[in-house]
């Protein structure tokens, strides 16, 4: 929140500045206590240059992180919503999964029968659509995003992989066609989602 607060100052005051003054010569004066620097043109626009570039690093990063935490019950949450009863799903995966480096980075199962299905979840943020290199290297099956590219969807088709691309509108809807694709179980979506979400949600993070 600070960084676009202070991003938009900056950039209305310049703006501001431009459309008054015909003839700008930008500046840019550095502070500490009694220690003042003044930086010229180039100087100025190196310092705002690598100021955009911490304040995407840091963005991603924040992303990245919550992200993390809000995988598992996020797809949990998807599952409950249609009704996938709990032995159609799992936060881990069975024993016959050899590849225990490749266990660590799944991030759930849909389960049908003996079939475990694997699920791919990343939430990167507005600006970072997500590349399905990732999940065809790791033989995922379901592959559920915030933001997917054209060429995502094309490479996740050509390779018989469901998706989910959670920003569009209603864009977890989809999740209802990817279960009837796997043949997973489950039940149509409520008329009342919003309350099943309410209750859903308080069991999911109790």
């Amino acid at each position: 929140d600070a960084s676009n607060e202070h991003y938009d100052e900056l950039h209305d005051a310049i703006k501001n500045l431009v459309d008054t003054e015909t003839d700008v010569e930008l500046s840019l004066t550095i502070k500490f206590k009694e220690v003042s620097v003044d930086l010229n043109l180039s100087e100025s626009l190196i310092v705002i240059n690598a100021l955009a570039v911490k304040r995407a690093a840091l963005r991603g990063g924040l992303w990245s992180t919550a992200g993390k935490r809000v995988e598992k019950p996020l797809m949990q949450t998807l599952c409950m919503l249609y009704g996938v009863a709990d032995a159609n799903y799992s936060m881990v995966g069975g024993n016959k999964d050899s590849d225990d480096s490749f266990k660590r980075e799944v991030d759930f199962y849909l389960v049908d029968g003996s079939v475990e299905h694997k699920c791919e979840v990343k939430l990167m943020g507005k600006g970072n659509p997500e590349s399905a290199d990732a999940v065809i290297a790791r033989a995922s099956k379901v592959f559920v995003a915030d933001k997917l590219s054209k060429t995502n969807k094309s490479q996740l088709d050509s390779r018989g992989v469901e998706w989910v691309e959670l920003r569009n509108e209603n864009g977890y809807q989809r999740f209802g066609v990817v279960l009837n694709n796997l043949g997973i179980p489950h039940s149509e979506l409520s008329e009342n989602i919003d309350d099943d979400l309410n209750s859903i949600l308080e069991s999911v993070l109790s």
